[in-house]
């Protein structure tokens, strides 16, 4: 049985325990805040952007002179699926839903007859996927060190993507990430990234019944906006990504310094049940020696 000494080194171990819990959950509010509202400020851009492709792929619909990254390659037999995740963990099952999502995402696929290949983006989903799908694996990109996301890790995802696709190493690519509603709600989204598909739903200028006239020309505008859309797409979803995240992470250190103080409060009654029976033993001992003498 524990002594007293082992119940006061444990609770002073849950104690620390605690203390850093505590600061944890602290420093991912804070982050928070920050990535939503970068999150929140990236969205208008994406939705400008969006719309404007979808005036354009409108025009050019059905085309041959669309760009390639519109038009796809004619095939459907290849698909790269790119996994966003977490670098870092202590954040509950957030990287966890991503890669359950991801992983149906390729059953499905390969159900269907189709190739697949992976992508990953972050250390959390590689270390996870990488057991399952190992031998489809055909990369892998880290922001380790990066201390905010931003065009730059977006412009790397990207420029890797239309080298594969221009390459003709795929013909549909994939994004999963975790799209983020609120602290405690994240949901994991596929998205579909190459070939481009033309926005529904989005706002467009209101014009008055009058026609755009485009110069130098739907075509070639889009093969100039193309690649800037992919860029606001990816970014939006690595911005709702480290969102979520740190979401995650705060509920997640929340529960934990909430089980660190039920736990010390377990151990410092079972401390002093400990000491009061050691107490009793004590006293009825002496009492026994006084009434032998």
């Amino acid at each position: 049985m524990a002594s007293l000494k082992d119940f006061r080194t444990r609770i002073a171990s849950v104690k620390s325990t605690q203390k850093i819990t505590k600061a944890m959950q602290m420093v991912a509010a804070a982050k928070l805040k920050r990535a939503q509202e970068a999150a929140e400020a990236a969205r208008p851009y994406g939705e400008k952007v969006a719309g404007t492709v979808a005036n354009l792929a409108a025009s050019v619909k059905g085309s041959d002179a669309a760009p390639k990254l519109l038009r796809g390659s004619g095939k459907d037999q290849t698909h790269l699926v790119v996994v966003a995740t977490s670098e870092r963990g202590l954040c509950g099952g957030f990287n966890t839903n991503i890669v359950k999502k991801a992983r149906e995402l390729i059953t499905s696929l390969e159900a269907q007859g189709k190739s697949v290949k992976l992508l990953t983006v972050g250390k959390k989903g590689r270390d996870q996927l990488k057991r399952l799908f190992g031998a489809i694996s055909v990369g892998h990109i880290e922001f380790a060190g990066v201390r905010s996301l931003g065009s730059a890790q977006s412009a790397q995802v990207s420029a890797k993507l239309v080298e594969m696709f221009d390459a003709g190493e795929f013909d549909v690519a994939h994004l999963v990430f975790s799209r983020f509603r609120s602290v405690i709600s994240q949901v994991p989204t596929v998205q579909q990234l190459l070939p481009v598909v033309a926005p529904e739903g989005v706002k467009t200028a209101d014009i008055g019944g009058g026609v755009y006239s485009y110069e130098p020309g739907e075509e070639a505008i889009l093969e100039a906006l193309l690649p800037r859309y992919l860029d606001s797409q990816i970014l939006g979803a690595l911005l709702e990504n480290a969102a979520g995240f740190y979401g995650a992470q705060m509920g997640a250190m929340d529960n934990a310094t909430r089980n660190a103080g039920d736990l010390i409060k377990k151990l410092t009654l079972q401390m002093n049940r400990k000491r009061q029976a050691m107490i009793t033993t004590e006293l009825t001992e002496i009492i026994a020696g006084a009434q032998a003498v």
